[in-house]
């Protein structure tokens, strides 16, 4: 794969020995088992694969060399160019400037641009919409798109089968930046309505069978279907695309339930016909943070701590992989760990802040699961591997936890 030019103030001396050693022994990478950090009371335990995504990687790497090619311009983002703080962060302290928030609501005005700035595209990608204002200004937004590869994907799966009279399920939250764009995208071709959970999939699938009445459409699905969309006659043929980022599991149920409604409406010799197999739209980071959580779930511990922006979906799934387990700790910095007994922990669901109390067990050996999402530096993780140490007076040890990872075999 590719290697890609990311500053070093991301990149951390522990978490490269360990990534690259664990690479090195398993390049098929079959083994999802995590990593064992042990420094006598304290164990940490480093799932197999997590932090900046190779989609990731390519933004900052396009994001930094624009800045460096273009002293003395404006630089404008269309929005956070991904979910974390510490890059946002720092792209701004160089001068580039957000063009729209999270949500998209416009926090410099597109009319105020002209065609000597330079404006970046997120790796979320961006509307169909957007990328045509900008470019009326006379600015050239392609020469500098940091849209994910694998947004891409979505995308060019998505045209594929409109072109063959599929209308197009996007499963995906509406108000996310990823989501948005593909929904431009896919509207363009296709009838496309999003779904945000398995809950509405349900309620769609009623709707097409008729359990219950179209008129049910509007009230369930508003302002979340493209121009035109006939719900009397746009769900005899369906392809699932997904947000990326997405728990791979729900959107693997939500196709499959879709298919058994199409199977049922038309029976399984016309599945095909009726049903496009879009299973590879799945992001394989994605997956493999997931995968690789899951089998960290089977090793006994006493709490998780994931580290990510709080706006970020994939480091939230896997917040909501681990509360199923055991105690769970989401922060998006090593600050947000304020001594031995108080932690400011995130909840996922509507990013709010709590102080939680004596959240290291009061015992003699500590086991802690800990992951992050892939728009988390490494420099993140190891810091709070080290506050975490610091508490036990064991910090000095991770030296020698570097070593034994660096060693050859």
């Amino acid at each position: 794969m590719k290697h890609f030019e990311v500053p070093a103030g991301y990149r951390s001396t522990l978490i490269s020995a360990i990534k690259n050693k664990r690479k090195e022994e398993d390049k098929l990478k079959k083994d999802f088992s995590p990593a064992l950090i042990d420094l006598g009371p304290l164990k940490i335990y480093l799932a197999r694969h997590f932090g900046f995504c190779y989609g990731v990687e390519n933004a900052i790497e396009i994001a930094y060399k624009t800045i460096e090619e273009n002293e003395g311009k404006r630089i404008f983002l269309l929005s956070e160019m991904i979910h974390n703080p510490q890059v946002n962060a720092d792209l701004t302290k160089k001068g580039v400037q957000f063009l729209h928030d999270t949500s998209g609501n416009e926090l410099i005005a597109i009319d105020t641009l002209t065609k000597e700035d330079v404006v970046i595209i997120p790796a979320f990608g961006t509307t169909l919409e957007l990328e045509a204002r900008i470019h009326k200004i006379g600015i050239q937004i392609h020469n500098y798109n940091t849209t994910c590869p694998f947004v891409e994907k979505v995308w060019n799966r998505g045209d594929q089968i409109a072109k063959k009279g599929f209308t197009i399920i996007i499963h995906g939250k509406p108000k996310h930046e990823e989501t948005r764009a593909t929904f431009s995208h896919a509207a363009h071709k296709a009838p496309t309505l999003i779904v945000n959970d398995m809950e509405e999939a349900i309620i769609l699938g009623k709707i097409i069978k008729g359990e219950l009445p179209i008129s049910d459409f509007e009230k369930h699905f508003k302002n979340r279907y493209s121009a035109g969309f006939d719900p009397s006659i746009h769900f005899e043929k369906l392809g699932v695309i997904n947000q990326t980022t997405q728990l791979a599991t729900d959107t693997q149920a939500i196709s499959d339930y879709l298919k058994n409604i199409i199977v049922e409406k038309f029976g399984k010799e016309s599945a095909s016909t009726h049903f496009a197999d879009t299973r590879d739209t799945l992001c394989y980071a994605t997956n493999d943070n997931q995968s690789a959580v899951l089998e960290l779930l089977n090793t006994p511990a006493d709490l998780a701590i994931v580290m990510g922006g709080k706006n970020s979906s994939n480091s939230s799934h896997l917040v909501e992989l681990c509360e199923q387990k055991l105690p769970t700790y989401f922060i998006d910095d090593v600050n947000k760990i304020i001594n031995e007994n108080e932690i400011i922990k995130t909840n996922w669901k509507d990013k709010s802040e709590e102080i939680i109390q004596n959240f290291l067990p009061a015992q003699a050996t500590v086991s802690i699961l800990m992951t992050s999402g892939a728009s988390c530096p490494d420099t993140v993780v190891e810091s709070v591997i080290r506050k975490v140490a610091s508490f036990y007076n064991v910090e000095a040890a991770l030296d020698d936890v570097i070593q034994f990872w660096q060693a050859p075999n």
